[in-house]
């Protein structure tokens, strides 16, 4: 499964990526908000980071504005994806630049039948939002379940991002159902590192290395 960081802030990303994990990015108007950063330029400082997949989300809700501005965005570099709204006007957009060969991410999916269309429509990723769907009572990740079943069974090539999440388990649970990729905040990529047994053992492990006399630490 690859991970991706939800964020357009350059400090978490260099970070993230110094670990080696890193696979790709996905951002959105309010992480640029929160960037103080104009769009374009910080696009160009998450490319110069990461190789992998930068996704990078259009402003317009028609067709015609769509396209114009996923033509400007393609252009910052080679690894950016488009991120397309889950709207009848965004599924257009998804299908023209699916065939101008630019990789689409279909944000704002909230069941598995938008994801569906979304791919019939060759997007390259979906992005099923769990935690929103958690906060009203509904169960996310019942969801992505649901959606792999659909993919393997007509053999659909789009990736199932998991957006939208909230905590570890939420990344557990779409490993173990087979999602293909996770994005999620700098927080909760930090703590998949994390275990308060991993911490005690550490803290006695080195307890007890300074109880070698320091003659005979020989490393």
């Amino acid at each position: 499964m690859k991970f991706f960081l939800d964020t357009a802030l350059v400090d978490e990303i260099k970070q993230a990526a110094s670990w080696g994990i890193l696979d790709g990015i996905t951002t959105n108007p309010s992480h640029v908000a929160k960037s103080g950063k104009g769009f374009i330029e910080v696009l160009k400082e998450i490319t110069d980071i990461v190789p992998g997949p930068v996704s990078a989300e259009v402003t317009a809700t028609n067709f015609d504005d769509m396209m114009r501005q996923a033509h400007q965005l393609v252009k910052v570099a080679d690894n950016i994806v488009i991120k397309i709204p889950m709207i009848p006007e965004g599924l257009k957009a998804i299908k023209a630049l699916t065939e101008e060969g630019t990789q689409v991410n279909t944000t704002l999916c909230f069941n598995p039948v938008q994801c569906l269309l979304a791919a019939k429509a060759g997007a390259t990723y979906v992005s099923p939002f769990i935690g929103r769907l958690d906060d009203i009572g509904e169960t996310g990740m019942e969801g992505i379940s649901q959606l792999r079943q659909i993919f393997d069974n007509y053999e659909f090539d789009t990736q199932i991002l998991v957006a939208s999440v909230r905590n570890p388990i939420h990344v557990l649970d779409a490993a173990v159902i087979g999602a293909d990729v996770v994005t999620m905040p700098f927080e909760i990529f930090e703590k998949l590192a994390h275990h308060p047994l991993t911490d005690i053992g550490l803290e006695k492990f080195l307890q007890d290395w300074e109880k070698i006399p320091a003659d005979k630490r020989d490393i």
